[in-house]
């Protein structure tokens, strides 16, 4: 697809994605500040969009080796809800075109023994504690409404 469809797409429709709220053993939160956008400079958990036709299971393996460096299987991980994040921009910068996504929020676990390798959208990683990530200016809203209820 070339970026003039794609923008288009983002333009008419939501896009569906899958989010990553990826645990160590001491409850630590791993995320990655985000060098594109949206949420540009933001700490964000890892994720990315499902493709059309692209069943969960497999949209997980390849967003988690994607992101992460580290396959998690789709029985590995479990269903934290659905949630909505929108954006006023979007990949492209392009002015009057916000970007809204349905997101499939999981919950998995690594231990620290794992080595995560960060992907070309990411500048830097850590692991955060919550009460950290939650009053943290840094981190992105939409990644603290993941932790907002609990």
């Amino acid at each position: 697809m070339n970026d003039k469809d794609f923008l288009n797409i983002i333009a008419v429709t939501p896009l569906v994605s899958i989010d990553l709220i990826v645990r160590n053993r001491e409850g630590n939160i791993f995320l990655g500040k985000r060098v594109n956008r949206p949420a540009k400079g933001y700490w964000f958990v890892p994720g990315g969009r499902i493709r059309k036709n692209e069943r969960l299971h497999k949209a997980m393996e390849r967003i988690s080796e994607a992101e992460l460096g580290v396959t998690i299987t789709y029985d590995a991980a479990k269903l934290v809800g659905a949630y909505e994040h929108i954006y006023d921009n979007n990949f492209f910068g392009e002015q009057g075109v916000n970007t809204h996504y349905v997101v499939l929020a999981y919950e998995c676990h690594l231990d620290h023994s794992v080595q995560i390798t960060l992907d070309h959208q990411h500048s830097e990683a850590r692991w955060w504690r919550i009460e950290d990530l939650l009053r943290s200016s840094e981190v992105h809203d939409n990644t603290k409404a993941y932790f907002s209820q609990n």
